[in-house]
């Protein structure tokens, strides 16, 4: 091979040499291919023809562009100096194998962090450091592998994609051939002799041959496509054995025309592909009714504070527009990106790139939309509208689902490939059997075995089943990340529950001070202090204080469990517990309360009547007699007779519990094999949410929101808890009965291919009906599920 070429795609090497085990490569991209077949024993691919690998020509220059900066931020999710984040429109991703390639561009690319596909969208969203690849290098590697983006800046900034009516017209070319194939396959239907077999009968099997053609290669091209792809990157998809047999029905058919053997089977070819882009149209039509946005993009429960003419008020994030001026405060997520009013400003940006360090910002820098504030309260001045999508998608983030794996997941992944090296075999074995005992059957057989036995039933029921569960729970309020959490809330076994801002409501807390008056000067710092903390407790305190001045504070420090310290011109504040503030008066008195002092002189203590939400006491009768519960408080034991009198007998509870201490209970259930789930505030409960195998954050429209949940549940539907949990259990039972739904199918679907009795146009009706009754029996069971929640 000469130098100057890419050993891998044959391209020339001269404008980037890179030398390999005594082979050139034009790229990292080709190298990295190379490595992975010689690591794994493959290099045997390169055995079968010189140069195999191909970069479409068309693709170099093509994207010349992504190398100006100004151009690339327009479409960075995120950019910090260090980690870039992109979401990529793929019109290609249409099955399992598209997700596990582009879920694994990391071992193609190791400059790559993570990537995480978007699979009803078509959207893959990739993290990478900029310091090590760019955006260009990431667009090629994609394009290489047969997964071009589909960049435009101008659809991107307006948030539209042009329409795709391929599909549409695929179809309609082949239904056309199909019709016309059909017509004049009369004559050899039945039988015609005479003028016809003189005169036409070859001019027919031509025009047949003619009207194939298109069907192959452009409205069937996809599947080829689709198998060539799977294979280069070492996977069986489902479109294997479908290109495999519509390869042979063609050929087979070509090679009895040309030789004068029999009019082939063209009508078989152009009505397999006719039903299959069928099934195929129904399939993504039923996806977008379905409409897997969910409604909690809509309506995102997690507000923010915009200052309008020196006044605070709460909106939804959806309401915040270019130029508005955000409150942000301690442990709250910046919603949009902005630039930074304040002085400095400490940003956690680990639920966005998992990197934990915090970042310091100055005034005049830019924020980015999923840092966390960490100092305190700051202003910000808002340059993009909120995207729903991103926040939604920050929630999805990888960083928080590493030991949260699902069964059904597992199946998705691996069905495809594990069932067609079965069918392959079956294929393979029947075929060998009937060119054996009765050639004239073996095409067929082999066919028919390739088309009816798709898993595309099978590998529908699940993500359309729990996608169905997501929209009905979505209408009742309850916000679940991702179709994976509903089988996992059907596991649930053991349930625990925070009490302040979880079993207990802020609004209508009731508030008496004992202690020291307090000046104006006093009110004012302990307003302006509690106005950057998001507790529950801080907050109900905050809005007392209706006259006092707000100040603005730089030194702040707020212990997650204990309480906050903050000082101003000299003087000292400390407000939270009991221990926190170094209460020396304090006796057994075990009530709710927050204690503050001023320069270490202890002043007094807001006492908390808690009120508890409506239907408390009888959602714990009914969940007793199948979960294990428990109440987990960072509060004193102060209600603990109130909870003792209200509560089921066997009720765990536990006082005076630190965040760790929470995550702790947590992990001790699941030690003794117990599936938790925990429901809290999102607050101090982050760990344990994240630690339990469903989080579920309780919502009252606070500006608080944790990634780090598995959902998040409307407080007024708080005494619908068990309800959900039923649903779900129901849910993941009519994925079972789809399974065996679809067993049924392919076990006398493969008698029938196996034994010689069915067309492969027959298998070709079957395998898009039996994936329609699939969907149609999970969209109404799972509908007649959600009119039982309502």
């Amino acid at each position: 091979m000469n130098s100057t070429q890419c050993y891998h795609c044959g391209d020339s090497c001269d404008d980037n040499l890179i030398q390999f085990d005594e082979k050139s490569f034009c790229c990292n991209g080709c190298k990295t291919v190379y490595e992975i077949f010689s690591d794994n024993d493959l290099t045997c691919y390169y055995d079968f023809q010189d140069s195999p690998g191909a970069i479409p020509t068309e693709i170099q220059g093509k994207y010349d562009f992504l190398e100006s900066s100004e151009i690339a931020d327009k479409l960075l999710d995120f950019n910090d100096g260090n980690t870039q984040i992109v979401t990529l429109y793929i019109p290609h991703i249409h099955c399992s194998s598209c997700i596990w390639v582009l879920e694994n561009l990391h071992k193609l690319n190791p400059k790559i962090t993570a990537s995480q596909v978007d699979f009803p969208k078509k959207k893959v969203r990739i993290t990478f450091g900029s310091d090590k690849t760019s955006l260009k290098e990431i667009v090629l590697l994609l394009s290489a592998i047969g997964y071009e983006p589909y960049i435009s800046l101008e659809d991107y900034e307006g948030g539209k994609k042009a329409v795709d009516r391929s599909l549409i017209y695929k179809l309609g070319i082949a239904g056309f051939a199909f019709g016309n194939v059909m017509f004049l396959s009369f004559p050899e239907y039945f039988e015609v002799d005479g003028f016809w077999l003189e005169k036409y009968k070859n001019v027919f099997r031509w025009l047949m041959f003619a009207f194939s053609l298109p069907v192959v290669f452009y409205a069937g091209k996809d599947y080829f496509i689709s198998a060539f792809k799977g294979l280069s990157s070492k996977i069986l998809n489902i479109d294997v054995p479908i290109a495999l047999g519509i390869f042979v029905l063609f050929i087979r058919s070509t090679f009895e025309i040309i030789f004068d053997l029999g009019t082939g089977f063209f009508d078989s070819l152009t009505g397999l592909v006719f039903f299959l882009l069928l099934g195929k149209f129904f399939q993504q039509k039923t996806y977008n009714f379905l409409s897997f946005e969910r409604d909690y993009k809509s309506y995102f429960p997690i507000a923010v504070t915009r200052i309008k003419e020196n006044k605070e008020e709460n909106i939804q994030v959806y309401n915040i527009e270019k130029g508005d001026r955000l409150l942000i405060r301690n442990q709250e997520l910046i919603p949009v990106d902005g630039i930074l009013i304040s002085e400095n400003a400490a940003i956690d940006y680990s639920f966005v790139t998992g990197e934990a360090e915090p970042v310091q910002k100055k005034s005049g820098d830019k924020l980015f939309a999923g840092g966390k504030q960490l100092s305190g309260v700051i202003e910000m001045e808002v340059l993009v509208s909120v995207s729903q999508s991103y926040l939604t998608q920050l929630w999805s983030n990888d960083v928080f689902q590493k030991n949260k794996e699902s069964h059904f997941k597992t199946i998705t992944d691996n069905i495809s490939k594990n069932f067609t090296i079965i069918v392959l075999a079956i294929a393979f074995i029947s075929t060998a059997f009937w060119l054996y005992f009765d050639a004239s059957k073996a095409l067929n057989v082999f066919t028919a075995v390739l088309i009816i036995a798709c898993p595309c039933a099978i590998a529908l029921a699940a993500p359309f089943t729990l996608g169905n569960m997501l929209r009905i729970f979505g209408k009742q309020k309850f916000y679940l990340k991702n179709a994976t959490v509903v089988e996992q809330l059907a596991a649930i076994n053991s349930i625990i529950f925070d009490k302040t801002g979880t079993l207990t409501t802020s609004k209508e807390s009731k508030i008496s001070y004992h202690g020291i008056a307090l000046n104006q000067q006093e009110k004012s710092i302990l307003k302006s202090s509690l106005r950057a903390s998001n507790h529950p407790l801080s907050r109900t305190l905050y809005h007392t204080f209706q006259d006092a001045e707000i100040l603005t504070i730089s030194d702040y420090q707020e212990i997650v469990g204990k309480g906050i310290q903050v000082s101003y011109n000299g003087v000292n504040l400390k407000l939270g517990s009991s221990s926190f503030v170094n209460n020396q008066q304090e006796q057994s008195v075990l009530d709710t309360a927050v204690h503050i002092s001023f320069n270490n002189q202890y002043k007094g203590k807001f006492i908390f009547k808690n009120s508890y939400r409506k239907g408390v006491k009888s959602l714990f009768d009914v969940l007793q007699n199948n979960y294990d519960l428990s109440v987990v408080s960072g509060d004193n034991e102060g209600e603990i007779k109130f909870l003792q009198e209200n509560l089921p007998k066997g009720t765990d509870l536990l006082f005076n519990q630190k965040p760790e201490d929470k995550l702790n209970v947590v992990a001790s259930l699941q030690q003794n094999n117990k599936k938790v789930m925990m429901i809290g505030d999102g607050l101090n409960d982050a760990g344990a949410l994240a630690q339990s195998d469903v989080g579920i954050a309780l919502s009252e429209n606070i500006n608080v929101f944790s990634p780090a949940c598995d959902g998040i549940l409307d407080a007024s539907k708080f005494n619908k808890i068990e309800t959900f949990i039923k649903a779900s259990k129901k849910a993941i039972t009519i994925i079972k009965y789809c399974f065996i739904l679809s067993l049924c199918y392919n076990v006398v679907g493969l008698y029938f291919a196996v034994t010689g009795q069915l067309m492969p146009v027959i298998a070709a009706i079957l395998m898009p009906l039996s994936s329609i009754s699939i969907v149609v029996f999970t969209t109404i069971s799972t509908n007649v599920l959600g009119n039982k929640i309502k």
